[in-house]
């Protein structure tokens, strides 16, 4: 299996339409595609918005594996989320791939300040009808990602990287790094 430690760093160019920005949850993937996007000139889809209907309901997987099929097809885009059941269709499509490998610690601190900031509203990166709120249930997903999701995310990018460039950032001081290199 890949070690993310052996991907190549990043070089300061991105000449890709298509960029898949992966991650745990609060560790800042909606935050980086607009500020991608806006560097960029590239749509940002958040796959939360097409994920989640009104009130928290799951869209059934096949219909999902749909709904991202379509969503590829795009000609260019920033697309954020992890939903790993869908890496196979946007990870076939993309040239870049950026991976936000922060600690949970870190996602949880990040995650935990998201609730208290939008408590009862919606995201404008969520879908309509789903309001912030404090879930337990959600707080510990967050904290099982990296024995749960990790693996997921590094056996994906054992069967995807070649070809495509694979961006691993594990800070925010990374990502600042980052979107001040980009060319």
């Amino acid at each position: 299996m890949l070690n993310s430690r052996e991907l190549k760093p990043f070089d300061g160019y991105i000449d890709s339409t298509k960029i898949a920005v992966i991650g745990c949850c609060g560790a800042g993937k909606s935050t980086l595609a607009r500020r991608l996007g806006k560097t960029l000139s590239l749509p940002v889809l958040h796959l939360d918005a097409y994920y989640w209907q009104s009130g928290w309901i799951e869209t059934p997987e096949p219909q999902w594996r749909e709904i991202v099929t379509d969503l590829v097809e795009g000609q260019a885009w920033i697309m954020d989320g992890n939903y790993s059941s869908t890496f196979d269709i946007r990870f076939s499509a993309v040239e870049t791939i950026i991976w936000l490998d922060f600690p949970r610690w870190l996602c949880l601190g990040q995650v935990l300040k998201r609730i208290w900031r939008y408590r009862g509203r919606t995201r404008a990166d969520m879908a309509a009808g789903c309001p912030e709120r404090f879930d337990w249930d959600f707080l510990r997903w967050v904290w099982d990602f990296p024995k749960r999701s990790r693996p997921k995310i590094l056996e994906a990018l054992d069967r995807y990287a070649e070809g495509r460039q694979v961006i691993v950032l594990r800070h925010p001081s990374d990502v600042r790094r980052f979107l001040s290199e980009i060319q």
